[in-house]
């Protein structure tokens, strides 16, 4: 998959995706990442100027931003521009951009892009919540983490995608590791028991327990099992008792 951020600061990224996920995707192979500065497509190194009908802020110009996309675009490229106007970043929305090969982020600064881009290219405008930042540099390392940490080969055991939290709807269940006792508190006796039928049926019951709990407007998209109807009507029952 390839990666193509239009920053105007290229600096921010050095520490990004120098760890973690996004490091071991680069050496691997799986993923490339190139970043391309709009200042590089201008003779003055300006990408902004005055709003039209004055007000404080500037706006960044559309033709620094048209030559740096044509400079990578492809004909299958998705384009992303950050957006408070855009669709919020889902596990849903993740999982279609990772069937994309070639894919655009725009991250905007100032008060904001002209808004006649979305007519010179077809964008797909994304959010990552409702507050505001001063770029969209860490939204864009949000969404390139999220997408690359699901593409076959970039983290040791594909299960640890698979039981994350918001992959299947849920979130997931408690984890534990040693010691099984700290302090008088001790991990939950199933899962020291071996017995992997249960641990399964115990997590799923917690996933649900904790989704129904603390988000419980993820439940109203989940497709649950005839398994998970019981398990639910189970926790119910608990909740009442």
């Amino acid at each position: 998959m390839q990666f193509n951020i239009i920053s105007i600061f290229p600096e921010y990224y050095k520490g990004p995706l120098s760890c973690g996920t996004l490091r071991i995707a680069q050496e691997k192979g799986v993923v490339q990442i190139d970043i391309i500065n709009p200042r590089d497509f201008t003779s003055d190194g300006i990408v902004d100027d005055y709003q039209f009908g004055g007000g404080a802020g500037m706006v960044m110009k559309l033709e620094p931003l048209l030559k740096a996309i044509n400079s990578i675009k492809k004909e299958k490229s998705l384009i992303i521009n950050f957006s408070p106007t855009g669709r919020v970043l889902t596990q849903d929305l993740v999982k279609k951009f990772v069937k994309e090969d070639n894919i655009i982020l725009i991250c905007g600064r100032y008060k904001g892009i002209d808004e006649r881009l979305d007519r010179l290219f077809t964008l797909e405008e994304i959010s990552i919540g409702d507050y505001v930042l001063s770029g969209g540099e860490s939204a864009s390392i949000v969404l390139m983490e999220a997408v690359t940490r699901l593409l076959p080969g970039v983290l040791g055991h594909i299960d640890s995608a698979e039981d994350d939290s918001l992959q299947n709807g849920l979130l997931s269940a408690p984890v534990y590791t040693r010691p099984a006792n700290f302090r008088n508190h001790s991990v939950p006796e199933v899962l020291l028991s071996g017995n992997h039928q249960t641990i399964a049926r115990w997590r799923r019951k917690r996933s649900i327990e904790r989704t129904l709990k603390k988000r419980p407007e993820l439940l109203d998209n989940v497709i649950f099992s005839r398994d998970d109807l019981e398990i639910l009507l189970e926790v119910l029952n608990d909740k009442k008792s």
